[in-house]
């Protein structure tokens, strides 16, 4: 893996993160024995085992550049904060007159510095196909990223069918910004495309009827993980950067899988960073 002082997002080859998609309560309360880091330790012990987090707080509430800075402070050097928008620039505004909301989210996670990672774009399900205001708000992330001296990587996860044309397929790839392929009981949500030179996939829920399940649920079974991973490698070269989270928290599922999944990752010849080893010492990272 190569290290420049650039930003994180420049810095690493052939990497594929892995990690639960979340790192609040759930993780806290499924910490290996006998760990039971106190609350404020949680991101810090997370980041002992895992070399990324998609942050779905912000969603909610936006907070500030020095909250962001103080996860900068409690994670090691490579560690990557993936960040998802607010739900004002995306269920309320709908896109429209992005200007603010996006500058605003930028300059607060500039905090992050080099650990900032991709930020999604989670569309409303309702949300039918309005390809100008995708455009104009993938052209403010550019500007805005500009302005605040970063680089900066969007993905689109898009839920109504009538995104799925070619102009939209077109029209993510000329912005470099990723489709969010995702997965609820075993079956993709989106067209497989591949509209960025990056990668980025987000797992919900396994336990599909008819998949070979897992139990407890909402766990992936292995089969189920391989075929995901059988699709990255088909779609995407081996130095290409992946990012892969899980979101199915019930009963720690989430940190089961994505152990799982750096395995089967690891088997099929692909570098994965910071997952932990099963069965390995909790600070073990690859």
């Amino acid at each position: 893996m190569s290290r420049t002082g650039r930003s994180r997002l420049d810095s690493h080859d052939a990497a594929a993160q892995v990690a639960p998609l979340r790192s609040a309560p759930q993780w806290g309360e499924r910490a290996a024995e006998p760990v039971r880091p106190a609350q404020r330790g949680w991101l810090k012990y997370y980041a002992s085992r895992y070399a990324t987090v998609e942050n779905n707080g912000t969603f909610y509430r936006l907070p500030s550049s020095q909250t962001f800075a103080d996860w900068r402070a409690r994670t090691p050097e490579g560690f990557v904060m993936a960040v998802k928008a607010s739900r004002y620039l995306t269920h309320v505004r709908r896109l429209r007159d992005p200007a603010e909301p996006v500058e605003r989210l930028l300059r607060a996670a500039a905090g992050l510095s080099d650990r900032l990672g991709p930020v999604l774009l989670q569309l409303p399900p309702d949300f039918r196909a309005d390809p100008g205001a995708l455009d104009r708000c993938l052209r403010e992330f550019s500007r805005a990223a500009a302005a605040v001296e970063s680089r900066v990587r969007v993905t689109v996860e898009l839920r109504h069918e009538s995104w799925w044309t070619d102009e939209v397929r077109e029209l993510l790839a000329r912005h470099n910004a990723a489709l969010c392929w995702a997965d609820r009981l075993g079956r993709p949500l989106a067209p497989l495309w591949r509209t960025a030179e990056w990668g980025y996939l987000r797992l919900h829920e396994g336990g599909g009827e008819g998949a070979d399940t897992a139990q407890p649920w909402p766990r992936y079974g292995e089969q189920a993980l391989g075929r995901w991973m059988g699709r990255l490698a088909e779609t995407w070269p081996d130095d290409a950067d992946l990012f892969v989270y899980f979101n199915n928290d019930q009963g720690g599922a989430a940190v089961h899988d994505a152990d799982a999944f750096a395995s089967i990752a690891r088997r099929a010849g692909r570098q994965v960073t910071g997952a932990a080893v099963p069965g390995g010492p909790a600070d073990h990272k690859l």
